[in-house]
């Protein structure tokens, strides 16, 4: 009777186990029917709102993953530094962000591919000419999003010009936008493809310092680093794969970010 006990506990646990395998955060999406997204709307033109609704490249990416999933996308808008924790907490399975592939990061999330480019330059207000490359900020009052990889590059970048830059910290972009153009701050760091779709709108008040500077970096969206994220991952990259091939990401770039970008077939970090 005792081997008898023994032996059905131990299929138990083995089917407790099996149970737990297989159950990962893909199955958790299909079974709800809903993939749940963390992003900030405020980062035009990834997740912006416009007439109080959410428009822009995120919601027309994730949309076609859902449509491939046979799910709805609910996405949870957020303060940009409650994001990375709420994804930590499971209050939702993936973050829109995008974010810059960092090795840091890849360390502790699952990045999917690449979507666009995400090289950081300086933008200025439209009759400024004090500031015309990268190294004319030496001095001057520059913004960047608080958390955010733009201000890591930023801040590296200062560190060998003299005099100092004073650099300012937002946790809303619109806000460091905001005081450029009432001349709090002398100029805003932030990806290219944020910072041009922006000039792009308003070309009277603003316009990008190019080149670039700090390494060439690319935006990709993220899942949890643990294995149950794994699947979902790889599944929402067979779906890019897709949209690469037939050029529908190539036209929502285009759409959206006002270039079509050339972007690799799997996550490469920052160098």
């Amino acid at each position: 009777m005792k081997k008898l006990a023994a032996a059905t506990l131990l299929i138990a646990l083995g089917a407790s186990a099996m149970a737990s395998a297989q159950a990962d955060t893909l199955d958790d999406v299909k079974a709800r029917g809903v993939l749940r997204v963390g992003t900030e709307m405020q980062f035009a033109p990834f997740d912006y709102l416009e007439n109080g609704k959410q428009t822009g490249f995120n919601k027309a990416v994730f949309e076609e993953v859902g449509k491939a999933l046979g799910v709805e996308v609910g996405f949870v808008d957020l303060p940009w530094p409650s994001v990375l924790p709420g994804l930590e907490a499971d209050k939702y399975d993936m973050v829109a962000g995008p974010l810059i592939i960092t090795k840091e990061r890849m360390q502790r999330y699952r990045f999917t591919d690449p979507v666009a480019e995400s090289s950081v330059a300086l933008m200025v207000r439209a009759n400024d000419d004090d500031i015309s490359a990268p190294e004319d900020i030496a001095g001057k009052t520059v913004g960047a999003g608080k958390a955010s990889a733009q201000l890591t590059t930023l801040q590296a970048y200062a560190e060998s010009l003299d005099p100092p830059v004073d650099i300012r910290e937002y946790v809303d972009n619109n806000q460091a936008y905001a005081d450029l153009a009432a001349r709090r701050l002398d100029a805003v760091a932030n990806s290219l493809p944020n910072i041009a779709y922006l000039a792009k709108q308003r070309p009277s008040l603003f316009k990008v310092v190019t080149p670039s500077f700090g390494p060439k970096s690319y935006f990709a969206y993220i899942g949890r680093g643990d294995d149950d994220s794994r699947r979902l991952i790889d599944t929402f990259n067979d779906v890019l794969a897709k949209m690469r091939d037939d050029g529908r990401l190539a036209e929502l770039q285009e759409q959206w970010i006002g270039q079509k970008m050339d972007v690799p077939d799997h996550p490469v970090a920052a160098q």
